[in-house]
């Protein structure tokens, strides 16, 4: 069997337990989500979390990991999850200390394995035309481009940790960019799913509505500054090569 297969095979493998553990939290969960609107639902919520402890918190890494290292699952669902878990600071931190955690450890298994090894969990046809971009050769401006795609909603942020140990970038600083630049996108899930949890759903659409207009508006205020064009040049490249 190829390297290939084999590794289509481990993300299946993998893809399975994580649609498994996502199945077991709400089950789990979903008697006491149905009344979230009251007090007493509410309660009883904390409650069931607070119980699982350590084992809730290890299938929350779980799903991270899924998503992060093999990029199978959407973010916002597991940020969410969190907020609604541990509320909207407390999600905030989980989520943030995870992503730190397995960014660091992709990357540096990129630097270690080189461009294969990426090939194997990636489209080979993708990552080779995003890599080989002017726009990613040219050290002094990659940072800045990689602070908009963490920031920007919509973007292939897993796909970027992967390619990103192939740049000439340097490791700390692109690992507190990749976990602190996703700030706006996180808060935003992380509360609305501590709203959620009280059963305050008006609250969480305006809460991601007011996040999307602050990063619209970042993003328009940097295009106009920006002589060079090339925060434009890079969404639209990055866009182009996802599609």
């Amino acid at each position: 069997m190829s390297r290939k297969n084999k590794v289509k095979i481990f993300r299946i493998l993998v893809a399975i337990v994580a649609i498994a553990i996502i199945i077991g939290v709400i089950a789990y969960l979903v008697p006491v989500m149905r009344n979230l609107s009251t007090v007493e639902g509410q309660e009883a919520f904390k409650n069931k979390v607070n119980d699982s402890g350590f084992i809730g918190l290890l299938m929350l890494f779980g799903l991270q990991v899924a998503q992060i290292f093999l990029f199978i699952l959407p973010g916002e669902p597991i940020e969410i999850l969190a907020g609604m878990c541990y509320g909207g600071w407390g999600g905030l931190a989980f989520i943030t200390i995870s992503v730190f955690i397995i960014t660091t450890a992709v990357f540096f298994l990129v630097r270690k394995l080189g461009k294969r090894f990426v090939y194997d969990f990636c489209d080979e046809e993708k990552v080779k035309k995003i890599e080989n971009s002017k726009l990613f050769k040219n050290p002094k401006r990659i940072e800045w481009i990689m602070i908009i795609l963490f920031m920007v909603p919509g973007t292939p942020k897993d796909l970027l940790v992967y390619i990103a140990g192939l740049l000439p970038i340097k490791p700390l600083r692109f690992i507190l960019i990749s976990t602190f630049a996703r700030l706006p996108s996180v808060v935003s899930s992380t509360f609305a799913g501590n709203t959620l949890m009280k059963g305050d759903w008006k609250s969480s659409l305006v809460i991601y509505a007011v996040t999307f207009f602050l990063v619209g508006v970042l993003v328009l205020i940097i295009n106009k500054f920006d002589k060079s064009k090339t925060t434009e040049e890079a969404l639209k490249s990055i866009q182009n090569e996802i599609k």
